[in-house]
C-alpha cells in the first residue's frame, strides 16, 4: 500500500467511508496529500492502525455512509479525537432540508466543499457507487439532489445478468455505432451515461437556476471519462470529498 506524502505540520487524517472504496489523506489545514484508496469491505482495525502509525494527527476526520465500519474507527483512533461529518456540524453552509440527518456524510462534505473553493449557486456531481448531484443555492443552503445509478453498477448489471456480454473496462469510445459486442457496450455506457448527467443537469438548471452564473464541479472515479464532453460541467475536482472534510475540520477545530 503506498504511503501518502505530505511536508509541514500534519493537522488530520482524513478518512471517506463509501460504498466501495475506503479513502485516506493526511492533511494540514490548508491542503491535503495524495490520498490511498481501499476497498471499503477491507477496512479492518489493523488497516487503520498502519496509519495512525504513519503520522502523528491532531484529529481523525471521518464522512461515512458504511455505519457497520464506523465501530472500527471509533475504537481503533484511541485518544486520538475523531470529529465525524453528519448535518449537525459547522460546514460553511446551510441546510434547507426537511430531514437534515438523512443527508449523506460525503453529500455533505461536498457541499461545504464547492461552496468554499467555487462559490454559490454550484450543483456537485459525484460519479461513485451512485452518481449524485447535490445542489447548493444562490444563498449558500443544502436544498436537496438527485440519485442516479453509478456507471460502473449499469454495466457490471449488464454482465451479471446477460449469458454472453462480457465486463467492461471503461473507456472513451471510437464511435456511437459499435461494431463489436464491447464496442456497442462502451458506446451505449459512456454515450448515455452523458445523456443521463445532461438531463438531469439541464432539469436542475431550468428548475432552481434559469439564468445566471452557475459552478458545476465533477468529483468520483469516473468524473474525468464522463465530464471530458459534457461543456455544462465547469470543472473536475478528483478529491472534493476530502477537501470537504478538511474545510469541515477548520470550521470545527
Amino acid at each position: 500500500m503506498k504511503r501518502p506524502i505530505l511536508t509541514g505540520p500534519t493537522d488530520y487524517l482524513l478518512v471517506d467511508i463509501s460504498n466501495s472504496y475506503a479513502k485516506f489523506a493526511f492533511a494540514s489545514t490548508k491542503r491535503i496529500s495524495t490520498p490511498v484508496r481501499i476497498a471499503t469491505n477491507k477496512l479492518s482495525s489493523s488497516v487503520f492502525s498502519r496509519f495512525l502509525g504513519e503520522r502523528r494527527v491532531r484529529k481523525v476526520v471521518v464522512s461515512s455512509v458504511v455505519p457497520k465500519k464506523n465501530r472500527t474507527i471509533s475504537k481503533t483512533a484511541g485518544k486520538t479525537g475523531v470529529l465525524w461529518l453528519n448535518s449537525t456540524v459547522k460546514l460553511g453552509v446551510g441546510i434547507d432540508y426537511p430531514a437534515p440527518e438523512t443527508i449523506g456524510a460525503d453529500r455533505l462534505a461536498n457541499a461545504a466543499a464547492v461552496a468554499a473553493l467555487y462559490g454559490c449557486p454550484a450543483i456537485v456531481v459525484d460519479f461513485g457507487t451512485a452518481v449524485t448531484f447535490d445542489i447548493v443555492s444562490a444563498r449558500r443552503n443544502y436544498i436537496g439532489g438527485v440519485i442516479a445509478p453509478g456507471l460502473e453498477a449499469i454495466t457490471n448489471f449488464l454482465y451479471q445478468r446477460t449469458a454472453l456480454l462480457p465486463k467492461l473496462s471503461l473507456k472513451e469510445p471510437r464511435r456511437a455505432i459499435g461494431r463489436s459486442t464491447i464496442g456497442a457496450m462502451l458506446s451505449g455506457a459512456v454515450f448515455g451515461y452523458r445523456g443521463l448527467v445532461r438531463e438531469i443537469l439541464a432539469r436542475i438548471r431550468a428548475e432552481q437556476f434559469p439564468s445566471g452564473k452557475l459552478h458545476v464541479v465533477a468529483t468520483g472515479g469516473y468524473a474525468r471519462l464522463i465530464a471530458a464532453q459534457l461543456p455544462e460541467i465547469t470543472a473536475v475536482r478528483a478529491h472534493l470529498t476530502l477537501e470537504g472534510l478538511r474545510i469541515m475540520a477548520n470550521l470545527n477545530s
